[in-house]
Protein backbone atom coordinates (compact mmCIF):
# COMPACT_ATOMS: atom_id res chain seq x y z
CA UNK A 1 0.00 0.00 0.00
CA UNK A 2 2.95 2.47 0.82
CA UNK A 3 4.60 1.61 -2.27
CA UNK A 4 1.23 2.41 -4.23
CA UNK A 5 1.29 5.83 -2.81
CA UNK A 6 5.11 6.38 -3.08
CA UNK A 7 4.79 5.91 -6.77
CA UNK A 8 1.47 8.42 -7.05
CA UNK A 9 3.74 10.64 -5.55
CA UNK A 10 6.18 10.03 -7.49
CA UNK A 11 4.11 10.85 -10.50
CA UNK A 12 2.54 14.14 -9.36
CA UNK A 13 6.53 15.46 -9.08
CA UNK A 14 6.61 13.76 -13.23
CA UNK A 15 3.51 15.80 -13.82
CA UNK A 16 4.77 18.97 -12.50
CA UNK A 17 8.23 19.36 -13.92
CA UNK A 18 6.70 17.75 -17.31
CA UNK A 19 4.77 21.33 -16.99
CA UNK A 20 6.98 23.77 -15.93
CA UNK A 21 9.51 22.28 -18.86
CA UNK A 22 6.26 22.75 -21.53
CA UNK A 23 5.74 26.63 -20.30
CA UNK A 24 9.40 27.37 -20.45
CA UNK A 25 9.63 25.64 -24.31
CA UNK A 26 6.51 28.01 -24.53
CA UNK A 27 8.13 31.72 -23.53
CA UNK A 28 6.51 31.32 -19.97
CA UNK A 29 2.88 31.61 -20.87
CA UNK A 30 0.37 29.10 -21.92
CA UNK A 31 -2.26 31.56 -23.41
CA UNK A 32 -2.55 33.11 -26.89
CA UNK A 33 -1.50 37.29 -27.01
CA UNK A 34 -4.27 38.69 -29.10
CA UNK A 35 -7.91 38.77 -29.30
CA UNK A 36 -9.62 37.70 -32.40
CA UNK A 37 -9.66 40.41 -35.19
CA UNK A 38 -13.45 40.94 -34.35
CA UNK A 39 -12.20 42.36 -31.06
CA UNK A 40 -9.64 44.04 -31.99
CA UNK A 41 -11.63 46.08 -34.45
CA UNK A 42 -14.17 46.72 -31.58
CA UNK A 43 -11.98 48.12 -29.16
CA UNK A 44 -10.84 51.03 -31.64
CA UNK A 45 -14.65 52.22 -30.31
CA UNK A 46 -14.03 54.54 -27.09
CA UNK A 47 -16.27 52.45 -24.53
CA UNK A 48 -16.26 55.69 -22.46
CA UNK A 49 -17.76 57.79 -24.63
CA UNK A 50 -20.58 54.98 -25.88
CA UNK A 51 -21.85 54.78 -22.69
CA UNK A 52 -21.85 58.46 -22.05
CA UNK A 53 -23.91 58.57 -25.25
CA UNK A 54 -25.89 55.48 -23.84
CA UNK A 55 -27.03 57.47 -20.68
CA UNK A 56 -28.08 60.55 -22.63
CA UNK A 57 -30.19 58.93 -24.77
CA UNK A 58 -31.50 56.69 -22.69
CA UNK A 59 -31.36 53.94 -24.75
CA UNK A 60 -31.52 50.89 -22.02
CA UNK A 61 -34.35 52.16 -20.78
CA UNK A 62 -36.41 49.07 -20.09
CA UNK A 63 -33.44 47.09 -21.37
CA UNK A 64 -33.10 43.38 -19.27
CA UNK A 65 -30.66 41.65 -20.90
CA UNK A 66 -29.72 42.60 -23.91
CA UNK A 67 -27.84 45.87 -23.40
CA UNK A 68 -26.48 48.46 -25.85
CA UNK A 69 -23.43 47.66 -26.76
CA UNK A 70 -24.17 43.77 -27.39
CA UNK A 71 -26.86 45.38 -29.95
CA UNK A 72 -24.41 47.52 -31.76
CA UNK A 73 -21.44 44.85 -31.99
CA UNK A 74 -24.12 42.53 -33.39
CA UNK A 75 -25.06 45.35 -35.99
CA UNK A 76 -21.33 45.88 -36.82
CA UNK A 77 -21.10 42.19 -37.21
CA UNK A 78 -24.32 42.44 -39.51
CA UNK A 79 -22.13 45.08 -41.61
CA UNK A 80 -18.70 43.62 -41.97
CA UNK A 81 -19.78 39.87 -41.75
CA UNK A 82 -22.03 41.02 -44.73
CA UNK A 83 -25.09 39.13 -42.78
CA UNK A 84 -28.35 39.06 -45.02
CA UNK A 85 -30.61 38.63 -42.13
CA UNK A 86 -31.56 38.31 -38.97
CA UNK A 87 -30.71 34.98 -38.82
CA UNK A 88 -27.45 34.74 -40.17
CA UNK A 89 -26.41 37.55 -37.83
CA UNK A 90 -27.58 35.90 -34.95
CA UNK A 91 -26.38 32.34 -36.37
CA UNK A 92 -23.35 33.55 -37.20
CA UNK A 93 -22.51 34.67 -33.30
CA UNK A 94 -23.75 31.75 -32.01
CA UNK A 95 -21.26 29.48 -34.22
CA UNK A 96 -18.49 31.38 -32.06
CA UNK A 97 -19.73 31.17 -28.39
CA UNK A 98 -16.03 30.63 -26.96
CA UNK A 99 -14.87 34.22 -28.46
CA UNK A 100 -18.51 36.44 -27.94
CA UNK A 101 -16.48 37.39 -24.31
CA UNK A 102 -13.76 38.92 -25.90
CA UNK A 103 -15.86 41.12 -27.78
CA UNK A 104 -18.00 42.04 -24.46
CA UNK A 105 -21.14 39.71 -25.58
CA UNK A 106 -22.39 37.18 -23.17
CA UNK A 107 -23.71 35.43 -25.61
CA UNK A 108 -25.46 35.69 -28.83
CA UNK A 109 -29.19 37.19 -29.60
CA UNK A 110 -32.25 35.99 -30.39
CA UNK A 111 -33.84 37.14 -33.63
CA UNK A 112 -36.81 38.87 -32.21
CA UNK A 113 -34.67 40.68 -29.45
CA UNK A 114 -32.44 41.53 -31.95
CA UNK A 115 -35.51 42.72 -34.21
CA UNK A 116 -37.30 44.63 -31.11
CA UNK A 117 -34.08 46.17 -30.09
CA UNK A 118 -33.94 47.45 -33.92
CA UNK A 119 -37.27 49.04 -33.80
CA UNK A 120 -37.41 50.40 -30.52
CA UNK A 121 -33.91 51.53 -29.84
CA UNK A 122 -33.41 55.34 -30.71
CA UNK A 123 -31.25 55.87 -33.75
CA UNK A 124 -29.69 59.03 -32.50
CA UNK A 125 -27.69 57.17 -30.29
CA UNK A 126 -25.72 55.45 -33.66
CA UNK A 127 -26.00 58.81 -35.22
CA UNK A 128 -24.03 60.50 -32.38
CA UNK A 129 -21.40 57.42 -32.13
CA UNK A 130 -20.89 58.08 -36.00
CA UNK A 131 -19.11 61.22 -35.15
CA UNK A 132 -17.37 60.05 -31.57
CA UNK A 133 -16.01 57.56 -34.27
CA UNK A 134 -15.48 60.24 -37.09
CA UNK A 135 -13.21 62.68 -34.59
CA UNK A 136 -11.08 59.29 -33.68
CA UNK A 137 -10.58 58.84 -37.38
CA UNK A 138 -9.81 62.25 -38.30
CA UNK A 139 -6.39 62.24 -36.25
CA UNK A 140 -5.15 59.27 -38.36
CA UNK A 141 -6.15 60.80 -42.06
CA UNK A 142 -3.61 62.54 -44.04
CA UNK A 143 -3.55 66.10 -43.40
CA UNK A 144 -3.99 67.46 -46.86
CA UNK A 145 -5.65 66.68 -50.08
CA UNK A 146 -3.61 66.41 -53.47
CA UNK A 147 -4.10 69.97 -54.33
CA UNK A 148 -1.60 72.41 -53.91
CA UNK A 149 -3.90 75.21 -52.47
CA UNK A 150 -4.57 74.63 -48.51
CA UNK A 151 -8.19 75.72 -48.55
CA UNK A 152 -10.67 72.96 -47.20
CA UNK A 153 -12.31 71.07 -49.89
CA UNK A 154 -15.54 69.34 -49.30
CA UNK A 155 -17.44 67.13 -51.88
CA UNK A 156 -21.61 67.52 -51.86
CA UNK A 157 -23.82 64.94 -52.62
CA UNK A 158 -26.58 62.17 -52.26
CA UNK A 159 -27.75 58.56 -53.37
CA UNK A 160 -30.84 57.38 -53.47
CA UNK A 161 -31.67 53.74 -51.30
CA UNK A 162 -34.24 52.40 -53.31
CA UNK A 163 -36.89 50.75 -51.24
CA UNK A 164 -39.96 48.06 -51.43
CA UNK A 165 -43.05 50.77 -50.61
CA UNK A 166 -45.10 47.08 -49.71
CA UNK A 167 -42.56 46.62 -46.77
CA UNK A 168 -41.72 50.38 -46.01
CA UNK A 169 -45.00 52.63 -46.45
CA UNK A 170 -43.67 55.22 -44.49
CA UNK A 171 -40.66 55.99 -46.88
CA UNK A 172 -43.38 56.65 -50.20
CA UNK A 173 -41.10 57.89 -52.77
CA UNK A 174 -43.36 57.31 -56.09
CA UNK A 175 -46.79 55.67 -56.53
CA UNK A 176 -45.05 52.17 -56.39
CA UNK A 177 -41.72 52.72 -55.33
CA UNK A 178 -40.35 53.79 -51.98
CA UNK A 179 -36.85 55.29 -51.18
CA UNK A 180 -34.87 57.22 -48.58
CA UNK A 181 -31.84 59.50 -49.29
CA UNK A 182 -28.60 59.76 -47.85
CA UNK A 183 -26.97 62.91 -48.31
CA UNK A 184 -23.44 63.22 -47.52
CA UNK A 185 -20.21 65.63 -47.42
CA UNK A 186 -17.38 64.32 -47.79
CA UNK A 187 -13.92 65.05 -46.77
CA UNK A 188 -11.24 65.50 -49.60
CA UNK A 189 -8.35 64.62 -46.56
CA UNK A 190 -8.49 61.26 -46.50
CA UNK A 191 -12.20 61.16 -48.50
CA UNK A 192 -14.07 60.52 -45.21
CA UNK A 193 -17.80 62.06 -44.52
CA UNK A 194 -17.68 64.83 -42.92
CA UNK A 195 -21.00 65.08 -41.97
CA UNK A 196 -24.30 62.57 -43.35
CA UNK A 197 -28.03 62.93 -43.31
CA UNK A 198 -30.79 60.72 -43.77
CA UNK A 199 -34.09 61.66 -44.90
CA UNK A 200 -37.50 60.57 -46.97
CA UNK A 201 -36.72 60.34 -50.94
CA UNK A 202 -38.74 63.43 -51.72
CA UNK A 203 -36.50 65.73 -49.68
CA UNK A 204 -34.38 67.61 -52.39
CA UNK A 205 -30.82 68.08 -52.11
CA UNK A 206 -30.76 71.72 -51.85
CA UNK A 207 -32.67 72.04 -48.73
CA UNK A 208 -30.19 70.12 -46.96
CA UNK A 209 -27.36 72.46 -48.85
CA UNK A 210 -28.75 75.11 -46.41
CA UNK A 211 -28.39 73.45 -43.41
CA UNK A 212 -24.47 72.94 -43.97
CA UNK A 213 -22.39 75.09 -41.76
CA UNK A 214 -18.95 76.07 -43.55
CA UNK A 215 -16.02 77.92 -42.58
CA UNK A 216 -14.77 81.16 -44.37
CA UNK A 217 -11.93 80.08 -47.58
CA UNK A 218 -13.30 76.04 -48.12
CA UNK A 219 -14.05 75.62 -51.16
CA UNK A 220 -17.52 72.87 -51.68
CA UNK A 221 -18.13 71.01 -55.23
CA UNK A 222 -21.09 69.19 -56.10
CA UNK A 223 -23.32 68.70 -59.37
CA UNK A 224 -26.59 70.53 -60.99
CA UNK A 225 -28.69 69.40 -58.17
CA UNK A 226 -27.38 72.07 -55.83
CA UNK A 227 -27.80 75.18 -58.23
CA UNK A 228 -29.72 77.33 -55.79
CA UNK A 229 -28.64 81.52 -56.72
CA UNK A 230 -29.94 82.15 -52.79
CA UNK A 231 -27.32 79.76 -51.85
CA UNK A 232 -24.15 81.06 -54.37
CA UNK A 233 -24.87 84.56 -52.97
CA UNK A 234 -25.26 83.06 -49.10
CA UNK A 235 -21.82 81.32 -49.96
CA UNK A 236 -20.30 84.15 -51.97
CA UNK A 237 -20.98 86.80 -48.61
CA UNK A 238 -19.41 84.37 -46.03
CA UNK A 239 -16.12 83.67 -47.98
CA UNK A 240 -17.40 80.17 -49.06
CA UNK A 241 -16.33 79.13 -52.50
CA UNK A 242 -18.63 76.76 -54.80
CA UNK A 243 -17.50 74.81 -57.90
CA UNK A 244 -20.42 73.33 -59.67
CA UNK A 245 -21.96 72.60 -63.28
CA UNK A 246 -24.03 75.45 -64.93
CA UNK A 247 -27.95 74.69 -66.00
CA UNK A 248 -28.53 74.71 -69.32
CA UNK A 249 -31.39 77.16 -69.64
CA UNK A 250 -29.45 79.39 -67.29
CA UNK A 251 -29.58 83.38 -68.77
CA UNK A 252 -25.99 85.78 -68.49
CA UNK A 253 -24.85 88.02 -69.88
CA UNK A 254 -20.55 87.85 -70.30
CA UNK A 255 -18.74 91.14 -68.60
CA UNK A 256 -15.28 90.02 -69.39
CA UNK A 257 -13.13 87.11 -71.33
CA UNK A 258 -10.38 85.83 -69.49
CA UNK A 259 -7.27 84.35 -71.83
CA UNK A 260 -7.03 80.33 -71.77
CA UNK A 261 -4.08 77.73 -71.63
CA UNK A 262 -2.62 76.57 -73.97
CA UNK A 263 -2.55 73.03 -74.71
CA UNK A 264 -5.30 72.08 -72.32
CA UNK A 265 -8.67 70.90 -72.17
CA UNK A 266 -10.04 74.51 -71.53
CA UNK A 267 -12.37 76.05 -73.90
CA UNK A 268 -13.33 79.13 -72.79
CA UNK A 269 -13.30 81.63 -69.60
CA UNK A 270 -15.43 84.31 -68.85
CA UNK A 271 -16.58 86.37 -66.24
CA UNK A 272 -20.69 86.42 -66.37
CA UNK A 273 -23.61 88.27 -64.96
CA UNK A 274 -27.19 86.35 -64.35
CA UNK A 275 -29.69 88.37 -65.67
CA UNK A 276 -32.65 85.96 -65.10
CA UNK A 277 -35.46 87.62 -63.47
CA UNK A 278 -35.17 85.88 -60.36
CA UNK A 279 -31.67 85.22 -60.43
CA UNK A 280 -31.08 89.23 -60.05
CA UNK A 281 -33.18 89.54 -56.97
CA UNK A 282 -31.22 86.89 -54.92
CA UNK A 283 -27.65 87.04 -56.54
CA UNK A 284 -26.06 89.99 -57.74
CA UNK A 285 -22.39 88.95 -57.48
CA UNK A 286 -19.87 88.65 -60.44
CA UNK A 287 -19.69 84.82 -61.61
CA UNK A 288 -17.05 82.90 -63.74
CA UNK A 289 -17.73 80.18 -66.63
CA UNK A 290 -15.49 77.62 -67.44
CA UNK A 291 -16.18 75.50 -70.26
CA UNK A 292 -13.82 72.17 -70.09
CA UNK A 293 -13.79 69.28 -72.61
CA UNK A 294 -14.48 66.04 -71.08
CA UNK A 295 -12.13 64.04 -73.82
CA UNK A 296 -13.50 61.08 -72.98
CA UNK A 297 -17.04 61.14 -72.94
CA UNK A 298 -16.54 63.56 -75.63
CA UNK A 299 -18.80 66.67 -74.64
CA UNK A 300 -18.66 70.00 -73.05
CA UNK A 301 -19.14 70.55 -69.24
CA UNK A 302 -19.90 74.17 -68.24
CA UNK A 303 -18.35 74.86 -65.00
CA UNK A 304 -19.50 78.38 -62.83
CA UNK A 305 -17.94 79.32 -60.04
CA UNK A 306 -17.34 82.12 -57.54
CA UNK A 307 -13.44 81.58 -57.03
CA UNK A 308 -11.95 84.45 -59.04
CA UNK A 309 -8.22 83.74 -58.77
CA UNK A 310 -7.61 80.10 -59.23
CA UNK A 311 -6.54 78.58 -62.63
CA UNK A 312 -9.06 77.15 -64.80
CA UNK A 313 -7.33 74.30 -65.04
CA UNK A 314 -7.68 73.97 -60.91
CA UNK A 315 -11.20 74.81 -61.36
CA UNK A 316 -11.43 71.72 -63.93
CA UNK A 317 -9.26 69.44 -61.65
CA UNK A 318 -11.24 70.66 -58.42
CA UNK A 319 -14.32 69.14 -60.33
CA UNK A 320 -13.07 66.28 -61.45
CA UNK A 321 -12.33 65.29 -57.97
CA UNK A 322 -15.76 65.48 -57.44
CA UNK A 323 -16.28 61.92 -58.78
CA UNK A 324 -14.45 60.88 -55.23
CA UNK A 325 -18.06 60.87 -53.83
CA UNK A 326 -19.20 58.69 -56.47
CA UNK A 327 -16.85 56.10 -55.25
CA UNK A 328 -17.33 56.70 -51.71
CA UNK A 329 -21.54 55.65 -52.66
CA UNK A 330 -20.11 52.61 -54.77
CA UNK A 331 -18.19 51.00 -52.06
CA UNK A 332 -20.51 51.92 -49.88
CA UNK A 333 -23.04 50.17 -51.64
CA UNK A 334 -20.79 47.20 -52.55
CA UNK A 335 -19.17 46.17 -49.50
CA UNK A 336 -21.74 47.26 -47.10
CA UNK A 337 -25.46 46.12 -46.13
CA UNK A 338 -27.12 49.66 -47.15
CA UNK A 339 -29.58 47.99 -50.18
CA UNK A 340 -31.06 45.11 -48.10
CA UNK A 341 -32.03 45.92 -44.80
CA UNK A 342 -32.65 42.88 -41.49
CA UNK A 343 -35.81 45.35 -40.17
CA UNK A 344 -38.83 47.53 -41.74
CA UNK A 345 -39.17 49.67 -39.75
CA UNK A 346 -37.88 53.71 -40.10
CA UNK A 347 -35.62 53.03 -36.95
CA UNK A 348 -34.38 49.73 -37.77
CA UNK A 349 -33.59 51.12 -41.28
CA UNK A 350 -31.33 54.40 -39.96
CA UNK A 351 -29.59 52.09 -37.23
CA UNK A 352 -28.36 49.90 -40.49
CA UNK A 353 -27.37 52.93 -42.43
CA UNK A 354 -25.66 54.66 -39.65
CA UNK A 355 -23.93 51.47 -38.42
CA UNK A 356 -22.87 50.94 -42.10
CA UNK A 357 -20.75 54.76 -41.99
CA UNK A 358 -19.21 53.52 -39.04
CA UNK A 359 -18.08 50.86 -40.69
CA UNK A 360 -16.53 52.65 -43.47
CA UNK A 361 -14.80 54.94 -40.93
CA UNK A 362 -13.09 51.87 -39.00
CA UNK A 363 -12.04 50.55 -42.52
CA UNK A 364 -11.25 53.56 -43.79
CA UNK A 365 -8.65 54.13 -40.42
CA UNK A 366 -7.33 50.82 -40.89
CA UNK A 367 -6.70 51.53 -44.63
CA UNK A 368 -4.76 54.89 -42.96
CA UNK A 369 -2.94 52.55 -40.29
CA UNK A 370 -1.70 49.76 -43.19
CA UNK A 371 1.47 50.03 -44.97
CA UNK A 372 -0.16 47.39 -47.15
CA UNK A 373 -1.70 48.88 -50.55
CA UNK A 374 -5.09 47.80 -49.58
CA UNK A 375 -8.18 48.39 -51.80
CA UNK A 376 -11.50 49.37 -49.20
CA UNK A 377 -13.37 46.17 -51.05
CA UNK A 378 -10.23 43.17 -50.34
CA UNK A 379 -9.81 44.29 -46.68
CA UNK A 380 -13.36 44.65 -46.52
CA UNK A 381 -13.46 40.84 -47.85
CA UNK A 382 -10.13 40.21 -46.12
CA UNK A 383 -11.67 40.89 -42.26
CA UNK A 384 -14.60 38.87 -43.35
CA UNK A 385 -12.69 36.06 -44.10
CA UNK A 386 -10.52 36.20 -40.76
CA UNK A 387 -13.36 37.19 -38.05
CA UNK A 388 -12.17 35.23 -35.42
CA UNK A 389 -8.49 34.03 -36.01
CA UNK A 390 -6.00 34.75 -33.48
CA UNK A 391 -3.77 37.93 -35.06
CA UNK A 392 -2.10 41.18 -34.11
CA UNK A 393 -4.01 43.26 -36.17
CA UNK A 394 -1.80 45.94 -36.64
CA UNK A 395 0.78 43.09 -37.69
CA UNK A 396 -1.93 41.67 -40.10
CA UNK A 397 -2.57 44.75 -42.02
CA UNK A 398 0.68 45.40 -42.70
CA UNK A 399 1.55 41.62 -44.08
CA UNK A 400 -1.31 39.87 -44.22
CA UNK A 401 -0.10 36.67 -46.53
CA UNK A 402 2.80 36.62 -43.73
CA UNK A 403 1.41 36.87 -40.21
CA UNK A 404 -0.20 33.19 -39.63
CA UNK A 405 -3.02 32.57 -37.73
CA UNK A 406 -2.22 31.73 -33.48
CA UNK A 407 -3.25 28.17 -32.36
CA UNK A 408 -4.33 27.96 -29.02
CA UNK A 409 -1.98 25.75 -27.00
CA UNK A 410 -3.76 22.66 -25.49
CA UNK A 411 -4.38 22.89 -21.75
CA UNK A 412 -4.34 18.85 -21.63
CA UNK A 413 -0.81 17.23 -20.93
CA UNK A 414 0.15 13.86 -21.45
CA UNK A 415 1.52 11.28 -18.81
CA UNK A 416 5.14 11.21 -18.95
CA UNK A 417 5.51 7.67 -19.31
CA UNK A 418 8.04 5.70 -21.46
CA UNK A 419 6.07 3.55 -22.89
CA UNK A 420 2.61 2.57 -24.07
CA UNK A 421 0.91 -0.38 -21.94
CA UNK A 422 3.15 0.30 -18.99
CA UNK A 423 1.16 0.47 -15.76
CA UNK A 424 2.16 2.20 -11.85
CA UNK A 425 1.39 -0.92 -10.30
Amino acid sequence: MFQGLEKISSLRVLLIQHKKTNTQKQGGCLMVKHASLFSQLIALIDRKKFHELVYRHNSERFAKKFNSWEHFVSMLFCQLGQAKSLREICGGLACCMGKLKHIGMKSAPNKSTLSYANAHRPWEMFQDLFYVTLDQCKMAAPGKHKFRFKNKLLSLDSTTISLCLSLFPWAKFRRTKGAVKLHLLLDHDGYMPDYAYISNGKKHDVTVAHKLSLSPGSIITMDRAYNDYQLFAYWTDNGIYFVTRLKSNADYCVVQDFDIPQNRNILSDQLIRFTGQQAQKQCLHLMRKIVVWDKINEQQLVLLTNHLEFGATTISAIYKDRWQIELFFKALKQNLKVKTFVGTSENALYIQIWTALIAMLIVKYLQFKSKFNWSLSNLVAFLRWNFFTYRDLWEWINSPFDILPIEPQSVQYSLPLSGVGQHLY
